[in-house]
This record gives structure tokens, C-alpha cells and sequence, in this order.
């Protein structure tokens, strides 16, 4: 079987909307594309080299493989190597419209049932770039096995995010982590089951929380 794994570059609050370049994505009014290449020092592009050093596949939502589609084939200079990379891979695409699919190796895939299908055959690990649609998907059903969270220092405030309105509830645990001279933080999880629930001890309410709990009860607080 295979691994799905994430791979996302976010921001202090989330946001994983055009990191690389201003004309990437400004659906929605976004106007601060190209926010990420301030901070990318050695370390993570070390990291992001180690990530593509090995064979693999890519999974991606329609709109980032039409992103991808449009620049890594005619990518020139230093970044040719991993285009030329992306060229030969498996291109996964999580879509509904019958559009063409015109980049080498692509392949369409028409639900999560199918990604899960890939998933259990045989072959290198399916890299998810991108594509903030299919992250909650995946994690309520149980479809990615590793998430490395890339966080750089910048608040932007608005735009997509990694874990939106409607993600389901999970724990995860994390399995490394780094700090770059940057202050990026690269942090790499796995899922961990559902959200568990305690409390710091007991606490017998008084009546001013009491009355704090009527009012939620209320809708008035």
C-alpha cells in the first residue's frame, strides 16, 4: 500500500492561498500572493529537496494541477530539475468536470473512493501539493498518513486555509519537528484518532458561573 503525504506551506493563521507567486491564485480577492519566497532559506529548501530526492506521485484538486499544468513543463533555470520531476510523475486529479487533462501521466480521479484505490495499489508515495479543497476530505477519511505543516512568520488575514470552516474534528501527533534560521517551523504529523477531552481538575460552580452557563444555555452571554 501507499502513503498519502502532505506537504503545505501556511502562514501564522492558516492561510496556504498562492504562496509562490502574486498572479498564483487571487480567486476570492486575494491580493497577497508571493508572501512565502522572503522566508525560504536553506533549511527548507533543504527539506523541500529532500521531499522530491525520492521517486513519487503526485494528488492534486483540479485547480492546483491547472496551476502546476500551466508552469512546471516550461519551468526554465535552476528549477527545470523538479519540473522535469513532475513531469515523469503520476499526476492524481481530484475532479468532477470532464475537462481535459493534457499533462503527461495524468489521471483523473472522480471521488475520494478512488483516491483510495491508488492508495492500495502499489507504487512510490502520493505527494499532495497544494489543493486546500481535498485536506479535510482526506483527513475524515482517514486518507492521509503524514502532514508536514510548513509555518512561515507572516499574518495575512484572509485567503485559504489549510483546515477551513467544516474540517472534521482529529488529533494528531507529531513525529519531528525544526526551526529555521528563518524562523519557519517545519513540523511533520500523523493522525492520532479523535479529539480527546479532559480537564486541569475538578470544579464545583458557583453561582456566577452558574448563572454564566444559563446565559449560554440562553444565547445571551
Amino acid at each position: 500500500m501507499r502513503s498519502i503525504v502532505g506537504a503545505v506551506f501556511v502562514s501564522l493563521d492558516g492561510v496556504m492561498q498562492a504562496p509562490g507567486n502574486p498572479d498564483e491564485d487571487p480567486t476570492g480577492g486575494f491580493e497577497l500572493g508571493g508572501w512565502l519566497p522572503p522566508f525560504f532559506d536553506e533549511s527548507t529548501a533543504t527539506w523541500v529537496e529532500r521531499l522530491f530526492g525520492r521517486e513519487f506521485d503526485l494528488l492534486l484538486a483540479r485547480r492546483t494541477y491547472d496551476i502546476f499544468a500551466a508552469y512546471w513543463p516550461f519551468v526554465e533555470g535552476d528549477a527545470k530539475v523538479l519540473g522535469e520531476k513532475f513531469d515523469r510523475a503520476a499526476k492524481y486529479v481530484v475532479t468532477r468536470g470532464d475537462q481535459p487533462l493534457a499533462w503527461h501521466n495524468s489521471h483523473r480521479m472522480r471521488s475520494l473512493d478512488d483516491i483510495a484505490a491508488v492508495r492500495r495499489g502499489s507504487g512510490p508515495d502520493l505527494i499532495v501539493q497544494g489543493s486546500a479543497t481535498l485536506y479535510p476530505q482526506l483527513l475524515d477519511r482517514g486518507l492521509i498518513d503524514r502532514l508536514t505543516v510548513l509555518t512561515f512568520p507572516v499574518v495575512l488575514g484572509e485567503g485559504k486555509r489549510l483546515f477551513g470552516d467544516g474540517s472534521p474534528a482529529r488529533s494528531m501527533r507529531m513525529l519531528e519537528h525544526q526551526v529555521t534560521s528563518q524562523g519557519n517551523v517545519i513540523a511533520t504529523y500523523e493522525p492520532a484518532g479523535d479529539v480527546k477531552q479532559a480537564s486541569f481538575g475538578t470544579f464545583t460552580p458557583g453561582p456566577a458561573e452558574l448563572e454564566r452557563r444559563t446565559k449560554i444555555a440562553q444565547g445571551t452571554w
